[in-house]
């Protein structure tokens, strides 16, 4: 069976990154966009990550530009975007597709791990989560209306497993 730890991505500035380094600790990943009514998560999505990373979660924003064009950017413009506006500190990785034929393979894996609604497996929007246990299998996945900070008792569950 494989987890999130059998994948790699690119940092936001283009380096390969083996996500078999996040080995141990809970993750939240999270498909990301600068230009999105859901956007302001950005700011609970860093207070998670002060809150929580000391204790072993990590928090993965991947910028996605598959939903109404929302994610336009550079990978620079998105980088100084996400630091400037909301002081995020937590690692941002490539822009990429979630969704069809060239969705990223983690992407997939997440998807067919923890089905939407109704078991459709395809992404709706931007800031779709997905919380990872610290044996990299898939606890659960969000809703992009669903705020950071309504996933505190679910993150402090997977990190006294």
């Amino acid at each position: 069976m494989s987890t999130v730890y059998d994948f790699k991505a690119n940092s936001l500035d283009g380096k390969p990154v083996d996500l078999q380094q996040y080995r141990g600790k809970v993750l939240l990943i999270v498909n990301t966009a600068s230009n999105c009514g859901f956007t302001p998560q950005y700011k609970g999505l860093e207070a998670v990550y002060q809150q929580f990373r000391d204790k072993g979660v990590e928090v993965l924003g991947f910028p996605c530009n598959q939903f109404g064009a929302q994610e336009p950017g550079t990978a620079d413009e998105i980088g100084a975007f996400c630091e400037r506006n909301y002081g995020v500190s937590f690692p941002l990785f490539d822009k990429i597709d979630v969704n069809g034929d060239g969705a990223h393979p983690l992407f997939k894996h997440l998807k067919s791990e923890a089905p939407g609604l109704m078991g459709t497996e395809a992404i709706k929007w931007n800031f779709t989560k997905f919380l990872v246990r610290k044996d990299g299998r898939v606890y659960k996945r969000y809703a992009p209306q669903t705020e950071p900070k309504e996933l505190m008792k679910d993150i402090e569950k997977l990190l006294a497993e």
